[in-house]
């Protein structure tokens, strides 16, 4: 199963990736964590990345594309993937079912967390607080969901209309969100 979770920033993807992880043994695909992870490997990939990330500068597509690709190939024997943060853009949406296609698979399921814009805002503000994630602050996350809803939202209606997309409560406890996803992911498409 190939799974991409959908929302905003801190909307609790990371989170519920984990569990499943746990549960079914995928390989969850972070795109904040590959390029952390990239930027201190020393590749090839990883000066890139260090590269775009020093000068300030936004790493393109085809870096995270590339960084995606390199982690289907590293991990082929997964029972499956989860996108966290990936795809982002139409753009990348294509390129991943692109490298999917190569390997004979597809996006299987789209499970989007709902959630209230406002209430993401107080969760981000006491995370930043306790953990002091500088890309929790107040100001930078409104940018990024300002982001967000810009550039990621608008692939919502492609999956609804491939019949992959399902939603769940996103703003419920933990235990009732990995509730709503594992029946989003028994759902036949």
């Amino acid at each position: 199963m190939n799974l991409i979770l959908f929302g905003p920033p801190a909307a609790g993807k990371g989170t519920q990736a984990k569990r499943l992880v746990s549960h079914h043994g995928y390989i969850q695909l972070s795109t904040g964590d590959m390029l952390r992870a990239a930027r201190t490997s020393g590749s090839e990939l990883g000066l890139r990345v260090a590269r775009v990330m020093d000068e300030g500068g936004l790493v393109s597509d085809d870096i995270v594309i590339d960084l995606i690709e390199e982690q289907l190939e590293r991990h082929s024997h997964a029972p499956g993937f989860i996108f966290d943060g990936f795809p982002r853009t139409i753009r990348q949406a294509e390129a991943l079912d692109d490298l999917l296609a190569r390997r004979g698979t597809q996006v299987d399921r789209v499970v989007r967390l709902l959630v209230d814009e406002d209430q993401l805002v107080s969760r981000v503000t006491r995370r930043f607080e306790e953990e002091g994630r500088k890309d929790d602050n107040p100001v930078t996350f409104s940018a990024r969901l300002e982001k967000y809803n810009e550039d990621t939202a608008p692939l919502l209606p492609v999956y609804a209309e491939q019949g992959k997309l399902r939603e769940v409560d996103g703003m419920s406890a933990i235990d009732a969100v990995s509730a709503g996803i594992e029946q989003a992911l028994q759902v036949t498409v």
